[in-house]
């Protein structure tokens, strides 16, 4: 039998303490271990961008742009934007349903980074934009859509998906951490979207809107973001057009991250 009398215990050195980025990658695990014990939660997920695709394109395409299969050239980064858009307001609900379980309490007591639980949630989300993008693109690709920059366009349109998707999602961490009823999280979330979304060039060229409404649309971060897509995977984006998309990203991540952080230790 082993003696363990202080004498015979040997002296350890504390084991190093876990760096931000093994916090992040625990978190972003936790993210994931969701998709695979709630999958109904894919649901809503796969069946809205299904909709909107199908239901745009067969109603409304051959009116708008002659033919469905035009139209879905013109529609399909369109509506990539306006998903990943949608998709952050579930960032949102989850936090906003976490903070109500009482998780981030534990969260909040453990010797962590503090911005490592809001790491998985960006994870959650990018998962979220790859399957809902790449659901979409497929759906595109059966219906006749063909990027002209091949893949190099279509890989470089989807990281500019991601880093889009990673700014929106500041927005509805900020929301549930404020309002601590997810459905309250989605009622706003979705109200202050939809102007955005729906004013924008993602359904229909603004030439022929009127000028006070055009001039709204032009400056649309949603509609810069809508523009870079289609140059990027149709390989005739400029630096310009992807510098202009990334500007409400980078912008909502720099003010609304240390907000996130700020609010986060106050409550």
């Amino acid at each position: 039998m082993t003696d363990l009398t202080p004498a015979n215990l040997q002296p350890m050195p504390r084991p190093p303490r876990p760096s931000a980025l093994s916090n992040a990658l625990t978190f972003g695990w936790r993210a994931v271990l969701k998709f695979r014990h709630v999958p109904e939660q894919l649901f809503d997920l796969v069946m809205t961008p299904l909709m909107f695709t199908l239901l745009f394109t067969f109603v409304f395409g051959g009116a708008l742009a002659g033919s469905t299969r035009d139209y879905l050239q013109f529609f399909l980064p369109g509506i990539l934007v306006q998903t990943v858009a949608f998709n952050a307001v579930y960032s949102g609900m989850g936090l906003s349903t976490d903070l109500g379980k009482g998780l981030f309490d534990r969260f909040r007591s453990l010797p962590i980074w503090p911005l490592a639980p809001f790491a998985g949630l960006v994870v959650g989300d990018l998962l979220r934009h790859l399957i809902a993008g790449g659901i979409i693109l497929g759906i595109g690709l059966v219906l006749g859509y063909r990027p002209d920059a091949g893949l190099p366009g279509v890989v470089a349109a989807f990281l500019l998906l991601l880093a889009i998707g990673f700014g929106i999602g500041w927005v509805f961490i900020v929301l549930g951490l404020l309002i601590r009823t997810p459905t309250t999280v989605m009622t706003l979330g979705f109200t202050v979207l939809f102007p955005v979304v729906f004013a924008s060039n993602i359904m229909v060229q603004p030439d022929t809107m009127p000028d006070w409404l055009r001039a709204f649309v032009e400056v649309n971060p949603i509609s810069l973001m809508t523009t870079a897509m289609r140059g990027l995977m149709a390989g005739t984006a400029t630096l310009p057009q992807v510098g202009l998309a990334l500007l409400a990203p980078v912008l909502l991540t720099g003010v609304l991250a240390p907000v996130t952080l700020w609010l986060y230790r106050r409550t």
